[in-house]
């Protein structure tokens, strides 16, 4: 069999043989994390599904879909794909203003242009995502798992609270007695249990909305194919296909640093663009990664393959469809307490440690403090994203911009000059270098040696041709020499060709 072609069951893990098949120990941390994950995304998809405007059980049918698709198409083993909130902002105004034929074609569209991108290497871009950004990335997602549980903590019947502390000592206690099953599930169970039995009136999934009765039927959206209709979903499609990918990947990212492991995050740009599509073929309002899911699957549940993934979305239905009633009684509480410890362990706590904020330097303090602050503003983590790394890259061109340096040493016999210039030059060090020869009172013959410099970019030589220009203008000659070869390159194709006319 060629190299490239993987069994059917090699699908769920993307590997030769699963580790799940030969060991009952990993089979049933992942069939426990996917029960403990397909849980807790039933609430929260509900609430996705009111945010995008739409029936609860599209919301339902997109995580289904979203997960059991990328749990064979992705690249990151272990991540949860589902309805997000992200998502659902970006497309709600759309289904406002046109309906959810429109919406299912945009989601659909989407699907193809994260294959486009991914395909064109989109994912190669997070190599300029700096630590620091990653950090508040983390950070910020930790509070907005807080935040987004507030309000099932405010204006509620009393016995929430003690039933949120007992899930909660559950969660951080059952842990000392055994491992072998997860201590959210348990948690999850027990509150249950007692809530109803005792018969305590708390607000349980139920109360978020209606489960859905049966599978999801494929079919095409209900709009008109004409250009009108593709201009009218693009924007929406573009921004969704951002959005999701840059979720998609920096959760990627961070369960790579939490399990040790590499992922392609080609492979998961592509499979997030084809679980999309199947999303929207099946009428789902579409989703991306989902973080706070992932950390429960990951880092509490301690899943490491596809198969909780898989599970997570196939469970998902069965305790929909089979299980509804049941499903529908837990307590809303059992499941705040969950994502509260979800926050509590994806916190970098060692990040704002005095310790710590003493070492950093002031920029990479910053940098997180503004990933943070445009995060929990916006409720976006795609804009904390790029505002942070804008940022780092503006703190760093300042920095690197002072670390170009001109000495100058003159002949004895006084007939030449040489400058020699230190670091970096691109746009923001060249344009003070013009202003650091001394063109009236230099000798007649002058020589800039670059043997310590290297040129990045046209803004640099630009410079170079207004240093020599001036020196003309005196009819002094300039020698420039020690390029090396990158710099030389740039410099033989640009200069003399970038005067203004």
């Amino acid at each position: 069999m060629s190299s490239s072609v993987l069994s059917p069951a090699a699908w769920l893990r993307g590997s030769r043989r699963p580790t799940w098949l030969s060991d009952p120990k990993v089979l049933r941390t992942e069939v426990l994390a996917g029960l403990v994950v397909a849980l807790a995304l039933i609430p929260e998809a509900i609430s996705f599904s009111i945010i995008a405007g739409v029936d609860p059980a599209i919301g339902l049918f997109a995580s289904f879909t979203m997960a059991v698709t990328i749990a064979v198409v992705g690249g990151r083993p272990a991540m949860i794909s589902a309805a997000t909130g992200a998502v659902a902002l970006v497309i709600a105004p759309l289904n406002r203003e046109h309906g959810f034929g429109y919406l299912v074609a945009a989601v659909i569209l989407a699907g193809v242009l994260q294959i486009v991108l991914g395909a064109l290497g989109v994912a190669k871009l997070m190599r300029f995502v700096p630590r620091s950004v990653m950090v508040g990335f983390v950070n910020s997602l930790a509070i907005l798992i807080f935040m987004a549980q507030v309000p099932e903590m405010t204006n509620v019947p009393w016995p929430v609270y003690p039933l949120i502390a007992a899930g909660l000592a559950l969660m951080v206690f059952f842990p000392k007695v055994t491992k072998v099953i997860p201590a959210p599930l348990v948690s999850i169970v027990i509150l249950t249990v007692v809530t109803v039995a005792a018969g305590i009136a708390v607000p349980a999934v139920g109360d978020k909305g209606d489960l859905p009765s049966s599978l999801p039927v494929p079919g095409l959206p209900d709009v008109p194919f004409t250009l009108d209709t593709l201009t009218t979903i693009a924007p929406y499609a573009l921004a969704m296909a951002l959005v999701g990918l840059m979720e998609s990947l920096m959760t990627a990212k961070l369960v790579d640093d939490i399990t040790d492991t590499h992922s392609s995050k080609t492979r998961e740009s592509i499979g997030q663009g084809i679980a999309n599509i199947v999303t929207g073929f099946f009428g789902g309002m579409g989703g991306c990664a989902m973080i706070g899911q992932t950390m429960i699957n990951v880092r509490v549940s301690g899943a490491r393959t596809r198969l909780s993934t898989f599970l997570a979305g196939a469970l998902l239905m069965v305790l929909c469809v089979v299980f509804g009633p049941v499903v529908s009684d837990i307590p809303m509480a059992a499941l705040v307490a969950v994502m509260v410890m979800v926050s509590v362990a994806t916190f970098d706590w060692h990040s704002i440690a005095p310790k710590t904020l003493k070492r950093m330097p002031a920029g990479e303090i910053t940098v997180m403090a503004v990933t943070v602050v445009c995060v929990v503003a916006t409720h976006n983590l795609a804009i904390g994203v790029v505002v942070g790394s804008i940022t780092a890259m503006v703190i760093f061109a300042k920095r690197v911009a002072h670390l170009a340096e001109v000495t100058a040493v003159t002949d004895p016999d006084g007939g030449t000059v040489v400058y020699r210039v230190t670091g970096e030059l691109f746009f923001a060090s060249s344009n003070d270098l013009v202003g650091q020869f001394g063109y009236a009172t230099d000798p007649d013959k002058v020589v800039i040696d670059l043997s310590a410099a290297h040129i990045w970019d046209a803004s640099s030589v630009s410079a170079l041709d207004a240093i020599e220009t001036k020196y003309a203008q005196r009819g002094k000659s300039v020698e420039i020499i020690g390029l090396n070869e990158p710099s030389a390159r740039i410099h033989r194709r640009l200069s003399g060709e970038l005067a203004s006319h």
